[in-house]
């Protein structure tokens, strides 16, 4: 069928993938949550850094003018550092979201990365939908409660249950580092492509660190 859509147009990061992170949470999650768990594909891990558009106000836009913005993100791609990164934090928050809280080590500041790009694409949304200060990652949501005859359920609470997970996926990935060495311009042409494999067009810019 021949459809009229608004793409949403999201900046991601890519940053260095490991396995461990995933079969971290699968082996720790899934024993006690089945197929009540959605797990983000490691391949798509990454950080919104900045929204075009987004589903709370679309911004409709031709393809000259996405053509356009991916350009503008290039020229502010090459004057971004590569980030050293440390894994800070996992924690779950109260909408069974799984997150990753991420530290700077060194590199360009996020606050002035999204700074950037708000100057560079002055049609975007004015409410962004993240605090220009975090960089975090999605690793997973909880669909439903677990399973009523995990052990742990019996002999504890179910909010101290949930703590003694996220304690123990802490435990495994806490402190792992990465590098960030590349900004995305991606159009998802699908709801929640990223998340959901959807059908989604990524433009794909190397961090350049240049002062001119």
């Amino acid at each position: 069928a021949q459809k009229v859509i608004l793409p949403v147009l999201l900046l991601e990061w890519g940053y260095a993938r490991d396995p461990r992170f995933q079969d971290a949470v699968k082996n720790i999650f899934n024993p006690y949550f089945d197929k009540a768990i959605w797990f983000q594909n490691s391949s798509m891990y990454h950080f919104s850094m900045f929204h075009a558009s987004h589903h709370i106000v679309p911004v409709p836009a031709t393809k000259e003018e996405i053509e356009a913005e991916a350009s503008s993100v290039q020229t502010v791609a090459a004057r971004i550092c590569p980030l050293n990164i440390v894994l800070d934090r996992v924690v779950l928050t109260s909408t069974g979201v799984l997150l990753g809280g991420w530290q700077v080590i060194s590199g360009t500041d996020p606050i002035t990365i999204r700074a950037r790009l708000k100057n560079v694409l002055p049609h975007a949304p004015e409410k962004q939908l993240y605090d220009a200060a975090i960089l975090h990652t999605t690793f997973a949501r909880l669909l439903g409660p677990p399973r009523a005859s995990s052990t742990e359920l019996k002999t504890s609470d179910e909010l101290q249950f949930f703590h003694e997970l996220v304690n123990r996926l802490n435990s495994q990935i806490r402190g792992f580092k990465a590098v960030v060495s590349e900004l995305w311009y991606v159009e998802e042409h699908d709801v929640l492509a990223l998340a959901l494999n959807g059908k989604m067009n990524i433009h794909k810019f190397k961090l350049g660190c240049s002062r001119d």
